[in-house]
């Protein structure tokens, strides 16, 4: 059966998509559809911070976008060299935190030692963060997106652990958003199942889906990524039939060949 996933494919050099190869092993043929653009920005500061590590705490990445905001950064002051011979060894005395798979990986690809990767989400994290840390520590370090959920830096603030944050890069709506779903719609039909992986791709799609798939809304199994993104379908009146046990490709595939069945 057709699945929308409403994501962006994964950088082409890196072989297939896991989330198209996961779904073809149950079956079903997933489409990626990018829904949100990113802009960098504050990459002077960033720079200054990240070559400081003296001054920091630790680091926090709760999306991939944040490492590559940090890789771009590396890349555009030519200072990889410095980067590799003496400033990612002095992060890796401290603390660097994560969340997902998937950032973790792009983290490791910068030679840092990421903590807490099977955390899946924001709010797990930061329970794992208060833990760990004291509350005289420098203040770990935040670089993020302009639409970042609050939920983290409550929390560490609520538990006297310090932070600083940054905005590294804003999200906006992809420019080619409803041409792209009126186009899937027009070839492929309405889905059997579509996936939202953020709330702002819920907030950017949800109305054109609702239009374009008409009276066939309610045969569409609605799918999350993960507990954040089902609070923010339901808050819309989606009814949604599955939510991955954790935020990977492996159990998204097997939440939403499940509810196909």
């Amino acid at each position: 059966m057709q699945v929308l996933l409403l994501k962006e494919p994964r950088d082409g050099d890196s072989g297939p998509d896991p989330y198209i190869k996961e779904l073809a092993s149950h079956g079903h043929k997933g489409t990626l559809l990018p829904v949100l653009s990113f802009k960098f920005v504050s990459s002077n500061t960033l720079s200054d911070k990240l070559f400081q590590p003296e001054k920091q705490g630790g680091l926090i990445f709760t999306s991939p976008r944040a490492v590559e905001a940090v890789k771009k950064c590396l890349e555009a002051g030519e200072r990889q060299e410095e980067w590799k011979n003496s400033v990612k060894d002095k992060w890796n005395t401290k603390s660097i935190y994560v969340v997902g798979k998937a950032t973790a990986a792009l983290v490791r690809n910068l030679g840092l030692n990421p903590i807490g990767e099977d955390t899946g989400t924001a709010e797990v994290l930061s329970r794992v963060i208060i833990e760990r840390e004291d509350t005289n520590i420098p203040p770990l370090f935040f670089p993020c997106g302009s639409i970042k959920r609050e939920v983290l830096p409550t929390a560490l603030r609520e538990n006297g652990v310090p932070l600083e944050t940054l905005t590294v890069y804003q999200t906006a709506e992809h420019p080619e958003l409803e041409k792209n779903l009126t186009n899937y719609f027009t070839e492929q039909g309405t889905p059997a199942s579509v996936a939202f992986f953020s709330p702002s791709g819920v907030k950017f799609c949800l109305d054109v889906i609702r239009r374009l798939s008409d009276e066939k809304l309610t045969q569409i199994k609605f799918a999350a990524i993960g507990p954040t993104t089902q609070d923010a379908m339901e808050a819309e009146g989606l009814c949604v039939s599955c939510t991955a046990e954790k935020p990977t490709a492996e159990d998204l595939a097997a939440a939403i060949a499940k509810a196909l069945q």
